[in-house]
């Protein structure tokens, strides 16, 4: 049986323990705060998953690649998964995790950080492990919001490693119009309707026969961003002008 975490202070055990052995009054804090926020991002950007029977091919856990304009996608993304019964660790920079509350809510939220620009192991084996006890990990490959098409755009890799360790496919996922609800100047996020689209999974078996491990891997997430970027191409031009 899995050890409970137990305080605020454990925020780092917290990476490494199941979700499901939260202690209690975390876990009912977390339902409370997902039922809100699902709500609130229903109202908000009247969006549904399409084709989200394609996110989960079997039942294991599987990572998650999405592009990324706005804070705003992780709430659809998140929650949407929760109401279907599934539970995400969205991977996130180490740098939000300055403070203890912050890093209580972020470990609380099932989050995982990772140390950017170097090979941060720890966080590795972390999303791993989450990925074999069926929990769902999410990356942004992007790395940070991409808020006008002409700004420069790094792809950072890793996910099909992790996808590799934790013998996972990866589902990519798009989003279309949350760009649009926070306009340049501005703070607050408008209600505007916004879409998500899932893809086909992408598995190593998928890559070509005559490719070696590193080769494959690579394959992977080649396929995967192309993917990615085909749907969110394909949900903008369903909805000319929306970003």
């Amino acid at each position: 049986m899995a050890e409970q975490v137990s305080t605020p202070r454990d925020a780092a055990a917290h990476y490494n323990c199941p979700m499901s052995a939260f202690p209690l009054h975390e876990r009912v804090i977390y339902a409370i705060v997902m039922a809100v926020l699902w709500v609130f991002s229903k109202i908000m950007w009247r969006w549904r998953l399409e084709d989200a029977r394609k996110v989960h091919a079997g039942r294991g856990g599987v990572v998650i690649i999405c592009n990324h304009t706005s804070m705003a996608e992780v709430l659809p993304i998140v929650t949407g998964e929760w109401a279907a019964g599934r539970r995400v660790r969205p991977i996130f920079k180490s740098e939000f995790n300055k403070t203890g509350i912050v890093r209580w809510a972020f470990a609380l939220a099932g989050g995982i950080p990772v140390e950017r620009g170097e090979a941060d192991m720890a966080a590795l084996r972390a999303a791993q492990h989450a990925l074999q006890r069926g929990e769902d990990v999410l990356i942004f490959p992007e790395g940070t919001r991409v808020r006008t098409d002409d700004q420069p755009v790094e792809v950072h890799g890793g996910f099909a490693l992790i996808a590799q360790m934790g013998k996972a496919p990866v589902s990519p996922m798009a989003v279309c119009g949350f760009r649009d609800i926070t306009p340049a100047g501005k703070r607050l996020m408008r209600p505007k309707k916004c879409w998500m689209r899932a893809g086909d999974p992408v598995l190593p078996d998928d890559a070509p026969a005559d490719l070696k491990r590193r080769e494959r891997t690579q394959w992977v997430e080649d396929e995967s961003i192309r993917r990615m970027y085909e749907i969110r191409d394909a949900l903008r031009v369903e909805h000319p002008g929306r970003f």
